[in-house]
């Protein structure tokens, strides 16, 4: 069965973040291990890679595990904020490794689930991982992405491609507010072709009743534990974003334009573990050939570009720049130049 690596990867922290947040303890230890400590050494310690499944064989299954982790992340939502609020009765040290534990897996596994359904074309699943970012404060992320990162990735125009030599620091707020901002010119501009209104509209006004929900919920530290929860997911996502592109640059070409997008222009890796909780994010060229193809189908072929380490711990090296430039600037050029020389 092909989904059920996936199923068991990145559902089993949903039981154990539920068990945290209500009875805390050591099962706030434990969900917080599970993805952290363990994803990191099950990556680095075990070499395994799952064969990419065929597209029509999966992809209703691939769907239902999507709809269930959507809908968990709701649930895992309302039941974190809570517990790190205090209205669960968690001491001090319990909500906070619960904020880290709940925070590691909204930015891991929430987001890259949300990302999987707003690629999809049926329109309640896309309804689905949309309101996913906006109860993370990210609605926004539902046109960047599709409408901003896809077409131009790896070239300026893309808010979210860091340039070799810029580091995760300056890259963060170039990021965040790149994207809101042009999102919103995009679909200012969409609106007034089409007569409809801005989304914007939806992901400003969801983000709002939001709040207004957790601080029915738990007050003000409720708001303060969403907008906590907001943060941390996001800055993951940035951070998911740089690594993933750090680097590969698409060429300018005399008329202005760039070169096609291709594999060379995306960071892979083959770590078994967070691929699988992570819903495949991992294998990002072939995501970025094929944006529609299901996670379980997606390839991780030979002279893709690969990531020395999983995510998480490249993630951990790129907030000490001078480490991540001794190991990363001189595995872009020569990605890019691999690539060049089998184009000629």
């Amino acid at each position: 069965m092909p989904l059920l690596p996936f199923t068991l990867a990145a559902l089993v922290p949903v039981l154990l973040l539920g068990s945290a947040g209500v009875a805390g303890g050591l099962w706030v230890w434990v969900a917080l291990a599970y993805v952290s400590v363990i994803a990191a050494l099950a990556d680095e310690l075990v070499a395994w890679r799952t064969a990419p499944a065929e597209p029509d064989a999966v992809e209703r299954g691939a769907n239902a595990l999507s709809v269930a982790l959507a809908l968990a992340h709701f649930g895992l939502m309302a039941l974190g904020v809570l517990a790190v609020a205090g209205a669960t009765g968690l001491g001090v040290d319990e909500r906070i490794a619960g904020f880290l534990a709940f925070g590691l897996y909204f930015g891991q596994v929430s987001i890259a689930n949300a990302h999987e359904l707003i690629h999809r074309t049926h329109r309640g699943l896309f309804a689905l991982g949309k309101w996913v970012f906006i109860s993370m404060l990210y609605g926004h992320v539902t046109t960047t992405h599709r409408l901003l990162h896809h077409p131009h990735v790896a070239t300026p125009r893309d808010p979210n491609f860091p340039p070799l030599g810029v580091s995760f620091y300056s890259y963060l707020p170039r990021s965040l507010w790149g994207n809101l901002r042009e999102g919103f010119r995009i679909e200012r501009a969409r609106a007034a072709r089409s007569g409809r209104i801005n989304p914007y509209v939806t992901y400003i006004g969801g983000a709002l009743v939001v709040l207004a929900l957790a601080w029915l919920g738990a007050g003000w530290g409720g708001v303060a534990a969403l907008i906590g929860f907001a943060a941390y997911a996001q800055f993951q996502h940035a951070m998911v974003d740089y690594l993933q592109h750090y680097g590969l640059a698409r060429r300018a070409l005399p008329d202005g334009s760039f070169e096609p997008q291709g594999p060379q222009h995306s960071w892979n890796s083959p770590h078994w573990f967070t691929s699988l909780m992570t819903v495949n994010v991992t294998r990002h060229s072939d995501h970025h050939a094929n944006p529609t193809r299901i996670f379980p189908a997606l390839r991780l072929e030979t002279g893709m570009p690969i990531l020395p380490y999983s995510l998480p711990l490249m993630g951990v090296i790129a907030l000490f720049p001078p480490l991540w430039f001794k190991m990363m600037d001189k595995r872009a050029a020569h990605a890019l130049a691999a690539a060049q020389g089998d184009s000629r």
